[in-house]
């Protein structure tokens, strides 16, 4: 019986500011890691990944300061001491894309782009979304 796999398309997202909503969150507490999902009004998706723990255990303060403004960015609320990751969930935050080329550590004759996130600042949803900003509209259900 042949199974009828599907299409893998990646798209980096284009350099230039965009606004995203988080779609996703996962912490794997033990591990202190946090993984935020972000998506485009068109599905394009973005990924932050916060190791908040230090192989030796402590708290590492760059992270937890980097996951800490972005958080409260998300939910527009700077004065926030604590949230549950899952609040996250459904926010938007407005950004500069820009792209970093390196030489691949397996081939160094191939380059890797990287997607960064910076000047983030919070949104209220797609600006030009029209009616599809409406509560429950999730980008990755157009993919």
């Amino acid at each position: 019986m042949a199974i009828k796999l599907a299409k893998s398309e990646f798209t980096t997202i284009p350099e230039g500011e965009h606004t995203f909503k988080i779609v996703e969150v996962e912490y794997k507490a033990d591990f202190g890691k946090m993984i935020i999902t972000m998506a485009t009004k068109t599905g394009l998706k973005h990924v932050e990944r916060y190791s908040l723990i230090k192989t030796n255990g402590e708290t590492n303060e760059g992270a937890l300061k980097a996951f800490s403004f972005m958080a409260k960015t998300a939910l527009n609320d700077f004065a926030l001491d604590e949230i549950d990751e899952n609040d996250l969930v459904g926010c938007y935050l407005k950004g500069v894309v820009t792209h970093s080329k390196t030489p691949s550590t397996k081939n160094p004759d191939k380059m890797m782009t990287f997607t960064n996130l910076s000047d983030i600042e919070p949104a209220l949803g797609f600006e030009d979304a029209g009616n599809e900003d409406a509560e429950g509209y999730d980008p990755l259900d157009d993919i």
